[in-house]
Parts: C-alpha cells; structure tokens; sequence
C-alpha cells in the first residue's frame, strides 16, 4: 500500500487498522511519514504510542522491527554481534579437516556469522520496515547519543564487511514514557508528539471499535469509571489499555452494569498495583456511582 497523500486519508487508513487517531496525532505521523522523519510519542503507560507502530506495519503492510529499550542496553544488542559459538565450530571443523587455504572457506567475520539485531535489519529494510524504538527513556545518554548518530544517516560501518546504508530510511517511532528526560539533541532530530488520554466520547468509541462485543451503555460506564481513577492520586493510573481489558473482562462475564459489587470482582483487570488496589477498594462506591 502507498502511504496516504494527505492526514484525513492517514486517520481512515489508521481506522482500517482499529486504531482511531485523533487529527493532532495523525498530522505528525503523516508529517514524519512525508518528510522521512523519526516520530517521537510520550505520553502516559497505556495511551497508545506503542500500539500505532504496529498498526502502521500492519495496514502499509512493511515489516515491524522493535527495539525494546532497557537500562544498561548497548550498541551490540542494538546493531550487530558475531556469533562466535558459530565461529568457535567453524575454526574447530577447519582444524579436524587440516583446512589450510583460507580462499575456499567462509570468513570468519564475513556475513555467514553476522548476527543482525533490530537496527542493523532496520537499515537493512529501508521503507520496507517500521522501526519500532520502545521505551527510549530507559536507555542511558551514552546510548542515546548513539541512536541520534544512526538516526542522522541511517548508516553503519562494520570494519569487516563495509558500510550498510539505507536506499531510503525506515519509518521510525520511538516511545517515551518520561522516567527520564530525553536530550533535546534527539528531540530536534524527531518530530513531537505528546499523547494525552483521550477524551470520555473518543474513549468510548475506542473500546466499541476494539472490543466490538462490547456494548456501548457498558463502554460509557467503564469509561467513566476508569477516567474517576485517573483523577485519583494512584501510582498507576490506568489506561487505554487497562479501559479495554475491563471491559472486555465485565463483557465476558455477561455483566451489563458497573457497581460497587462488580468492581471489586474484576478489580486486577484495571488496577494493578497493591497499594493503588487499597486505595480505589475504599472508593468504589463513589467511583461506580458516575458509571
């Protein structure tokens, strides 16, 4: 599929995937999408940033690649490692079969036991792939530095191959939960994007559109169950994601309504911290009450 030629035709493209953009959202995706740039989201756990990267490898049919994020994560786990078990056999086979002319064996740093990792297949697949960089405020700032360095020219050099680049750059999502703050370096080479909760009405049409067993007198109350809990001082709170388990949990169990009773049973379906779980328990009444 050829991507979209303007951001009400990206916003249907995206509806097709289940994911409903809101206009914000969809012009920065089409923006980084025309202009070959990477796209930063930050926003709260659970409001979507990961979710539409899959969706946009998905309906523009490219191959998603992800690179999870976490602290101590270094170069080599990002770009490329050898894979030295296999050289280990090789060298071992080469010396039981007394192989001396090297010119008919594989190099032992040649492309037999070079072992891609998501950056370097990232490269690799040019447009064809959707390069998935999750949770980048996990990293540290030496590794940071290096995403801006691949970032700039979608290029690597590896001594005993060459220099891989990019015919034409990856679409590149990364996500960003804030633990930390990123380097405004990284954040001038991506185009920005905050993504907030959404509103009670896109809400609720999210869960009728992903969860379409769901009815959407049962969405409306779970949705305004769950935006009370945003509002109270939680550790956790939950979101888009813990709105939809709800109430694809309540819909299994044949429940119509919310109460206080109901909540309490399916509580861990949105709720999942010990001590958040002690706080909203003494609330649920005055919680379900706007359900």
């Amino acid at each position: 599929m050829d991507y979209p030629s303007t951001v009400e035709e990206l916003t249907q493209t995206l509806r097709q995937g289940d994911y409903l953009a809101d206009r914000g959202l969809a012009t920065a995706v089409f923006v980084a999408m025309s202009l070959q740039r990477p796209l930063l989201l930050e926003g709260e756990v659970g409001v979507g940033k990961t979710e539409i990267a899959k969706v946009l490898a998905s309906v523009f049919d490219r191959e998603l690649i992800r690179l999870q994020c976490y602290e101590g994560i270094d170069t080599n786990q990002a770009l490329y490692e050898w894979d030295y078990a296999r050289q280990l056999l090789h060298i071992r086979a080469l010396s039981e079969h007394d192989v001396s002319d090297e010119g008919t064996v594989d190099k032992l740093f040649g492309p037999k036991f070079l072992l891609e990792r998501p950056l370097l297949r990232a490269i690799r697949a040019g447009d064809q792939a959707v390069l998935l960089i999750d949770e980048v405020d996990r990293s540290d700032d030496e590794f940071e530095a290096f995403l801006l360095e691949v970032l700039s020219d979608f290029q690597i050099s590896i001594p005993e191959v060459g220099t891989v680049q990019a015919q034409r750059p990856p679409l590149v999502i990364l996500t960003s939960n804030r633990t930390r703050e990123l380097h405004d370096a990284l954040k001038r080479r991506c185009m920005y994007h905050w993504i907030d909760y959404p509103a009670p009405d896109r809400e609720v049409e999210i869960v009728t559109v992903r969860a379409p067993g769901v009815s959407e007198a049962l969405a409306r109350k779970v949705v305004a169950a769950v935006t009370r809990l945003r509002e109270m001082d939680l550790e956790k709170p939950p979101g888009v994601s813990e709105t939809l388990d709800w109430a694809r949990t309540l819909d299994f169990l044949g429940e119509t309504g919310l109460n206080a009773d109901v909540a309490e049973t399916t509580l861990g379906s949105v709720v999942k911290e010990r001590d958040d779980m002690d706080t909203v328990r003494g609330n649920l009444k005055e919680i379900t009450s706007h359900a």
